[in-house]
């Protein structure tokens, strides 16, 4: 894989946001400073978009902004959960928004040959399993994280379905930040609903920037 200027110069500037993230949660105690790393990670992933979407269509650019934009606004209101729980289930919301416009975008470029059959098999048995381990902690939360899976399988689901519609690299990138996502979440949920995870916040923030970063990479190497 070939970067571009800016895209090198991009990447470092946003591996260098996601390690003091990483780091937040141990070494950045300051309040001012511990909370900065993580909208930073979206809103520098909006920005750098929107500077190389150009050659993007209109319907393909806003769909990406807005589900980077709703990714953002579900960082900025996790923060905040040990305040109110409220704010889980808005950040919840907002990611689920990010997704459907996330599945938009995918599948404005599927392609209609691929069969489903494999990865749907492998992707259901992946969710049944985490739902085993969740269910008896879920409460109140039952019918938003079922909710909620379906959406993050589609967004996968649809990922999976643009091979041989783009470039291999576009797929693969694509494909790989779905993944990335699905890995990510489940861990949050894990860690929430089952059990706590040995290092979490390193697991879950690392897989989601990668996530993210993949995506919006991934849809940018698309051609029109």
């Amino acid at each position: 894989m070939r970067f571009t200027k800016a895209e090198k110069i991009f990447t470092l500037i946003f591996l260098i946001i996601v390690f003091l993230e990483l780091l937040s949660e141990s070494t950045l105690q300051i309040l001012s400073v511990r909370f900065l790393p993580k909208p930073l990670i979206l809103l520098s992933l909006i920005i750098f978009f929107l500077t190389q979407s150009k050659h993007l269509t209109s319907t393909t650019k806003l769909f990406m902004t807005l589900g980077l934009t709703f990714s953002l606004t579900g960082d900025v209101l996790l923060m905040f959960v040990d305040a109110s729980p409220n704010y889980f289930i808005g950040g919840l919301i907002a990611f689920l928004i990010a997704h459907i416009m996330y599945v938009k975008v995918f599948l404005d470029k599927r392609n209609k040959d691929n069969s489903l059959s494999g990865i749907l098999v492998v992707l259901l048995i992946y969710a049944l399993g985490i739902f085993y381990l969740l269910r008896d902690g879920l409460g109140d939360m039952l019918i938003p994280v079922i909710f909620y899976i379906l959406i993050i399988l589609s967004m996968a689901i649809t990922a999976w379905l643009r091979k041989g519609a783009v470039s291999k690299l576009s797929y693969l990138l694509v494909f790989i930040g779905a993944l990335l996502f699905v890995v990510s979440d489940s861990t949050l949920a894990l860690n929430k609903f089952y059990q706590t995870v040995p290092q979490s916040h390193i697991i879950i923030m690392s897989t989601y920037a990668l996530a993210q970063y993949c995506i919006a990479l991934g849809v940018l190497r698309q051609k029109n």
